[in-house]
């Protein structure tokens, strides 16, 4: 198994891809902490990855209070003795869709103060454990709008440059303890409109071109990707496994282009 043995904290992990994600890492055989904001999802998707056979708990824990996630570190480590992988695949409400001439200070301002808060706050609480045992990972997320130029996305797009441009300064930062640091950036995955704010964000593209959000997406699956598909989320989420193992040892400040060609690098 990749991550026999690990320990790995998910926060967001009753989430599209934080769930998928603790359920890859626990059928590796890592032992899973689970933390987000909603007591009964997480509850859920501990539940189906003991169902299955792994090793989860839960914790209800706010992100983005950084004192919270130091204590729920430390909890962790009480517990398990270590962390050895921490993903931080929240997500926060925003808009996209409205042009500049629309777009607000704080509607821009939200998502770029809210997620690199979030990955500021997880990256340092885990990665002071992290030095003492002298190795770890920490994977971050992002999205091709770090890449990519257009017009109803400028705050979400800020924001995933930041996230990428931090997880890249973390790597110098921490890799001196032997603590590796890799951006996952998935486009859009269809299978995880149902269940994570995606619909929502996407809802302001989709009203403002006059069409669904499934169709939009499809539509920008056929024609703007190499493969003519987006990820799923199993594809994710194994690479996720994959990056946090041991066998990925030498790849550390990288950005993982997982969006079937709708970036090429």
């Amino acid at each position: 198994m990749l991550l026999q043995d690990k320990v790995a904290i998910i926060y967001g992990g009753s989430g599209a891809i934080g769930g998928a994600a603790a359920r890859a890492f626990a059928r590796e055989g890592a032992r899973v902490f689970l933390a987000g904001r909603t007591a009964e999802t997480l509850r859920r998707s501990a539940e189906a990855i003991r169902a299955a056979g792994g090793k989860a708990e839960f914790d209800v824990t706010d992100v983005l209070d950084q004192a919270a996630v130091e204590r729920h570190v430390q909890s962790v480590v009480d517990r398990a003795g270590r962390v050895d992988v921490v993903l931080t695949a929240v997500g926060f409400a925003h808009v996209q869709g409205p042009p500049l001439s629309a777009l607000t200070l704080e509607q821009f301002e939200r998502p770029i103060a809210a997620y690199t808060r979030a990955n500021f706050i997880t990256a340092k609480a885990a990665a002071t454990h992290m030095e003492k045992n002298g190795s770890g990972v920490i994977l971050t997320v992002s999205t091709p709008g770090s890449r990519m130029s257009g017009s109803g996305f400028l705050g979400y797009g800020t924001t995933c440059g930041a996230i990428e441009t931090f997880s890249r300064i973390l790597a110098g930062e921490v890799g001196s303890h032997g603590i590796r640091v890799v951006c996952l950036r998935p486009d859009a995955i269809p299978e995880a409109l149902p269940v994570s704010h995606a619909r929502a964000v996407f809802q302001g593209f989709a009203d403002r071109f006059e069409t669904t959000v499934e169709e939009m997406i499809e539509g920008r699956a056929k024609t703007g990707t190499l493969l003519g598909r987006f990820p799923r989320l199993d594809e994710v989420a194994d690479y996720a496994a994959f990056i946090a193992s041991d066998r990925a040892g030498a790849m550390t400040g990288a950005i993982a282009n997982l969006t079937c060609g709708s970036l090429v690098d």
